[in-house]
């Protein structure tokens, strides 16, 4: 199935230069992904029913969200065809929540796109090759998750070079995609992008499940703000991602019922 990337449009599809919004999170970009493994489409799971049932990091205030176009944009979406969404993991790895979101996700057949903080990787190892063992994609989340929004250029290899470095180091793999932490973007961050082909990733749906909102208060925004093309966005890393684990634990089966299929960005 081919796959195409869609852009930051603004209502009605036109293209729009600079949009603004509050949040907190990655980020994403153009160029074509290097290293990436070879993209098989998105696999159907069959339906289920629905089930009932590191150092933290600060969340802190969420700083503005800006993106410029300079450089390319964000990847916002996925566009693999009807009913097909991705799912993303930031701020790993950890090794109390990312083995429990891998275990879901291998539970349902589900590949994901784990964006890490390279400082995590040094720490956790053998956690971010277990990650790349199972077949799920890396993508790279800066050194120790900086805002770069007002980053120098000359200052961009010490946060991104530097976790492709730990990445490729404890995986073997070089990440091709790069998210930005709290979706801080600059012309500056694209461009640098673009110029060592790392692709950026952005989300459409955010739960704000780093603020720890209450189960149910995740499952509610991922099941009502999801659609066909939707890149979700939650954590495994930052401190406690417990209710992240037992929200994705109730919204992975419903999503499914519903006709959902995953696939990677």
């Amino acid at each position: 199935m081919a796959r195409r990337r869609l852009l930051l449009v603004a209502a009605g599809g036109v293209a729009i230069g600079v949009a603004t919004v509050t949040g907190r999170g990655g980020g994403g970009h153009l160029a074509a992904n290097a290293q990436e493994a070879p993209h098989t489409g998105p696999v159907r799971q069959p339906a289920k029913a629905a089930s009932n049932a590191h150092p933290a990091r600060a969340a802190g205030h969420a700083p503005p969200r800006t993106v410029g176009t300079v450089g390319g944009q964000p990847m916002y979406y996925v566009d693999d065809g009807l009913d097909v969404i991705a799912l993303t993991i930031d701020d790993g790895p950890s090794p109390v929540y990312t083995p429990q979101v891998l275990s879901i996700l291998e539970k349902y057949d589900i590949k994901a796109a784990f964006s890490m903080v390279g400082e995590n990787v040094t720490y956790y190892p053998s956690i971010a090759r277990e990650v790349a063992d199972a077949g799920h994609t890396i993508v790279n989340h800066t050194w120790n998750h900086a805002n770069l929004m007002s980053m120098k250029r000359s200052k961009l290899p010490g946060e991104v070079d530097r976790a492709t470095d730990a990445i490729h180091s404890a995986t073997g793999q070089r990440p091709g995609m790069f998210r930005a932490p709290y979706g801080a973007w600059s012309p500056t961050l694209l461009d640098y992008c673009a110029s060592e082909k790392l692709a950026p990733l952005d989300w459409s749906v955010d739960p704000q499940d780093w603020v720890r909102p209450g189960v149910s208060k995740i499952v509610k925004t991922i099941m009502g703000t999801t659609k066909t093309g939707s890149i979700i966005l939650e954590h495994d890393g930052g401190g406690d991602r417990s209710e992240t684990v037992a929200a994705l634990k109730i919204v992975i089966p419903r999503l499914i019922d519903e006709g959902y299929m995953f696939t990677v960005p």
